[in-house]
């Protein structure tokens, strides 16, 4: 939770002949999600990257020949406090995307099944960039994030009847020394989720690994842990999709490379942020699996896929 005690202000003026200047500057400050607390007086909570945000919105003010300084505020009261909080409401911006995915559902009978996923991706997009200025996030964000999950189950039934329903469990943090030696089960012929997430298993969880893909997987099968179907140990969960369920679970997510794998992985899945190459990846795997119609060999190619693709971005992480 933010200091809600402790703020970062830019003041600025600029120059009124600079048009294109003064909306590069206001696009900036808006995509941060600044507080205005009066004309020219911009607020962000006290942090590293709102400081680094801000200083980097006064270089630019000042390259168009305009004044800025970031400040240091601190509230003496709390009305104060409540005052520069309220800045930071979001619920208005929540229930107009909350409309718009509530309308959207009352057309799913109606749409396209392209329309449909092409509509849910531009709502992902809206709540994945509102969710990211929402600094005191409360119940409009859990309804709006509801409401979305709600959608993607509803398009996911129609067009990969298939495919797990997101739960809303709380998700376990789990120490993987205790899921050694282990047959994980999925459901046969596997797509990017399943793929991704065996592969994550085998590479990242569980070396020793034996991997079992059944028509109809049940989550009372002893002696197996399931994965990515309906009541299995580990699936869908809220927004994230298998792979991402399993990163929190075990305590991955703290390597940025296996997370821009989650991001792909996601997207292919159930729609989100674009990523410039998951096309390409995608195009890669249905090829495999037309060609493999042996769900271990066609998984044992798609290891080659995910290993390069984990290899590619840890290099760009660790590139100066």
């Amino acid at each position: 939770m933010q200091d809600q005690t402790h703020w970062l202000a830019l003041i600025l003026s600029l120059p009124t002949r600079s048009t294109a200047g003064r909306m590069r500057v206001w696009r900036a400050l808006k995509s941060l999600g600044c507080g205005i607390l009066r004309d020219g007086v911009y607020v962000l909570p006290a942090t590293a990257s709102s400081e680094q945000a801000l200083l980097n919105v006064a270089k630019d003010v000042i390259e168009v020949h305009g004044s800025a300084q970031v400040l240091e505020l601190v509230c003496r009261s709390e009305a104060q406090t409540k005052q520069i909080t309220a800045l930071f409401d979001r619920s208005h911006d929540y229930a107009a995307l909350l409309k718009t995915i509530h309308q959207t559902r009352r057309k799913t009978g109606t749409l396209s099944s392209a329309l449909l996923r092409r509509t849910l991706h531009e709502l992902s997009r809206r709540f994945t960039i509102l969710r990211a200025i929402d600094f005191f996030p409360g119940a409009a964000s859990e309804h709006a994030e509801s409401a979305l999950v709600d959608l993607e189950a509803s398009l996911q039934s129609r067009v990969s009847p298939g495919e797990p329903l997101a739960t809303r469990r709380a998700i376990q943090h789990l120490d993987k020394k205790e899921y050694q030696h282990q047959t994980w089960v999925t459901r046969k012929r596997p797509w990017v989720d399943r793929l991704a997430s065996a592969w994550l298993i085998c590479r990242f969880i569980d070396p020793h690994a034996r991997f079992a893909w059944i028509d109809h997987p049940q989550p009372t099968q002893t002696n197996a842990i399931g994965f990515d179907f309906d009541g299995a140990t580990f699936t869908h969960v809220g927004h994230r999709v298998t792979f991402e369920v399993l990163l929190a679970t075990f305590a991955l997510d703290a390597d940025p490379a296996l997370v821009r794998v989650g991001n792909l992985v996601h997207l292919l899945d159930v729609g989100g942020i674009p990523v410039l190459e998951a096309k390409g990846v995608e195009t890669i795997l249905r090829g495999l699996k037309e060609k493999f119609s042996d769900d271990d060999r066609f998984f044992a190619q798609a290891c080659a896929v995910f290993d390069s693709l984990y290899m590619a971005y840890r290099t760009e992480e660790t590139e100066p």
